[in-house]
């Protein structure tokens, strides 16, 4: 069995339209709702000892979604910044961005990298927001990347492995995930990771991200401790 507490958790948080549909609800409700669950899974984790905490927080395709709904995501994400980061620093976490944040909104992005900076020499935990990631375009940039090195004698193809090749992604400065948690029954990877998680273990709730608390993370990790090697 996995007796050890999982390193680094990465969250698919999905469901917050529909948890908002069932109540009639508009989606921006779900959205909110949402947020405070994402309270529950970072004290969850720090209580359990987890050390890196990875949310799926806007994707590539996101983009598609209404404008409207698009731009109550960035103030929401705007919000979260200014309430959080006194509790950030007051609870030793290290903000993160894993993603290509340069598409993001000016004052969205200013904020991010104000926080993250502010956050950089807290030790006790990380704290990872996947902001406009995807990760067929995070594998094409790498390549396309380690390509350029090759076509002007930097590197030979023969010094591409793995290692190398996950220098260039933008999680190289994290370790791969030892659990991915995916919310609301979906059985896809919905373009997340695709690389670093495989082999990671998966655990798939029913719940929607509004309704996942903190004993549905502590169950998920108490399962993964129960599987086999």
């Amino acid at each position: 069995m996995k007796n050890d507490v999982p390193r680094h958790v990465a969250i698919i948080m999905d469901g917050n339209g529909r948890w908002a549909r069932s109540r009639g609800l508009p989606r921006i409700a779900g959205h909110r709702a949402g947020a405070k669950s994402v309270d529950e899974a970072i004290r969850a984790a720090m209580e359990l000892g987890v050390k890196i905490l990875t949310l799926f927080t806007f994707s590539t395709e996101n983009w598609k979604r209404p404008e409207s709904e698009v731009n109550q995501l960035f103030k929401l994400l705007d919000k979260y910044l200014d309430k959080e980061e006194a509790d950030l620093n007051k609870n030793n976490i290290r903000l993160v961005a894993t993603g290509d944040i340069k598409p993001l909104p000016e004052a969205t992005r200013e904020r991010l990298k104000r926080v993250m900076e502010s956050t950089k020499a807290n030790n006790a935990f990380t704290l990872n927001l996947a902001l406009n990631y995807g990760s067929r375009p995070e594998i094409v940039n790498a390549l396309r990347r380690i390509a350029s090195l090759v076509k002007d004698g930097a590197i030979s193809p023969g010094d591409i492995d793995e290692k190398l090749f996950s220098s260039f992604l933008y999680t190289k400065d994290l370790p791969d995930p030892d659990l991915l948690i995916r919310t609301s029954g979906e059985f896809r990877l919905s373009n997340f990771m695709l690389w670093q998680i495989s082999y990671t273990e998966l655990y798939i709730t029913k719940k929607m991200w509004p309704d996942f608390k903190k004993a549905d993370f502590n169950k998920a990790v108490a399962e993964y401790q129960n599987r086999p090697f």
